[in-house]
This record gives C-alpha cells, sequence and structure tokens, in this order.
C-alpha cells in the first residue's frame, strides 16, 4: 500500500491532504517539499496532515511548501474541514479544528463554503515593504501568524512578486507573509500576497483577514467587514472586538495514492 493523498484548493490556494489519523507518517522537509514541488511532486502550496490527537479535535498539521511549519492557514482550514465532513469523521455543520494557532471552530454549509472563526485579529505596529526598490507602507497584523498588510493606490496588478518583499528581519525575525491591497469601493478590497516560504499564492487565508484589518485601521476602525478579491476568487472577512471570521470556498478535487517507494526514498 502507498501513502494516502488527496488534492484541494481554496479560492486556489492549494493542498496536498495527507490522511493520517493515528500520526505514523514520517512528514520530513524533503517530502514536504517534493510532494509541493509542480514538477516533480503533486504540485501545492502546502501539506495539510490530518492527525487525531488522544484528546481533542482533529489537529491540522499545516507545512509550507518549502518544508517549514507554519502556524495557521485560513484556506487550509476550510479544505481541511471539507475533508472532514466528506471523510464522514465529523458530522456537517459546527465543529472544532486545532491548529498550532489554537482551536478554530469552523462551519461547512450547505452551499460547500466553510467560515472559519480566525481569532482576535491584532494590530502590532506598521512597518514598511519594498518591491522592485519602491517602498510601501503598511499594518503589522497578528492572526495566529505575521503578516505586513500595505493599502496602495498602486494598482497591485502591476507589481512584481516573484522575490520575496523585503522587509525589517529585526521586526519580523521568522519572516512574513506580506500584502498588497487596493481599496475598490467601501467594503470592497483586491489583493495580492507573498507567503514566507511559499512565495506568491493565488490566495492567503490569513492575509485577507490582515488585510481588511489594515485597511479599517487606515480609516480609524477596528471593527468592520469586507469582501476580498484575490487571484483564486472572492472571501468575505468580519471583524469584531474579540474575533473575526473568514468565510469561502473549500474543494476537494482528486484523491490517489502515492507510491511507497518513491515516498521512502525522500526520508532524509
Amino acid at each position: 500500500m502507498g501513502v494516502e493523498f488527496l488534492k484541494g484548493h481554496g479560492t486556489e490556494n492549494d493542498f496536498v491532504v495527507l490522511p493520517d489519523p493515528d500520526g505514523v507518517l514520517d512528514l520530513t522537509e524533503s517530502r514536504v517539499r517534493a510532494l509541493c514541488d509542480r514538477r516533480r511532486g503533486l504540485g501545492a502550496d502546502g501539506v495539510l496532515r490530518v492527525v487525531r490527537p488522544d484528546f481533542g479535535p482533529w489537529f491540522m498539521d499545516y507545512r509550507n511548501a518549502d518544508g517549514s511549519v507554519a502556524e495557521m492557514c485560513g484556506n487550509g482550514v476550510r479544505v481541511f474541514a471539507k475533508y472532514l465532513v466528506e471523510a464522514e469523521l465529523v458530522p456537517a455543520g459546527e465543529f472544532t479544528i486545532g491548529t498550532r494557532a489554537g482551536e478554530r471552530p469552523v462551519t461547512v454549509h450547505d452551499d460547500g463554503t466553510v467560515t472559519v472563526d480566525m481569532g482576535r485579529v491584532l494590530v502590532t505596529g506598521t512597518g514598511t515593504a519594498t518591491v522592485g526598490g519602491s517602498a510601501f507602507g503598511g499594518v503589522a497584523v497578528d492572526v495566529g501568524n505575521p503578516h505586513l498588510a500595505c493599502v496602495t493606490e498602486v494598482p497591485v496588478a502591476e507589481l512584481d512578486l516573484k522575490l520575496p518583499p523585503g522587509h525589517d528581519p529585526v521586526q519580523f525575525p521568522h519572516g512574513v507573509n506580506v500584502e498588497f491591497i487596493n481599496v475598490l469601493d467601501e467594503g470592497a478590497l483586491r489583493m495580492r500576497v507573498h507567503e514566507r516560504g511559499v512565495g506568491e499564492t493565488r490566495s492567503c487565508g490569513t492575509g485577507t483577514v490582515a488585510s481588511v484589518a489594515s485597511w479599517l485601521y487606515g480609516t480609524g476602525r477596528r471593527t468592520g467587514k469586507a469582501t476580498v478579491d484575490v487571484p483564486g476568487g472572492q472571501v468575505s472577512v468580519v471583524i469584531e472586538e474579540d474575533g473575526s471570521t473568514l468565510t469561502g470556498p473549500a474543494v476537494l478535487l482528486a484523491r490517489g495514492e502515492l507510491d511507497q517507494s518513491w515516498w521512502d526514498a525522500l526520508q532524509d
């Protein structure tokens, strides 16, 4: 028997899902990098390992495409929740998922969308990102992982995000996700993102929450809601004093089995 996998995405932020209820898979960095490689592997922005701990809810062991461990992924949680329901491991509706950023309540809706309780959003200061020699002022936001969300009048479609945007390594010693945001209308944003350990992705769930927080901060508000258009689709974000929610689609599109010899050759 090989290693079971599924492939899914949330607004085209895509993931390899590895069911591992007994926690027996040795998910090394080399295996994650190979799985996420779009030529020698399945191709993905990250890996979601499905683990059942001795107590508590199902745990989302999330890894970035470079093999590094990440605290949280809003799009990944939606795909993870979709898998749990389709695999009949939990009933549809409301339940909780464990992450390294804490437990996240979710609701799987009949229309295929998933709402995730993203927890409290913390604005921790301001900072600057640089792209192509140009500086962009931004807001540092903690959504369980670090973000620098930059509202700009420069059309985000024109930015070259092939390379990681520059940032202050003292302010963000463990790296940072950097968002660039255009305001389309009241309550309507457009975003592109460069994710640490991945590169530019078609969407970033926590990044959309950080983007709304940055926009609200710039208007003197701490709470509000907005839709966020990303290259892979659209999500809705609500930020309140004591929490936030993210709602968007989740798709499982394929399942299969990894060749055992391929998996074994990547154990280092």
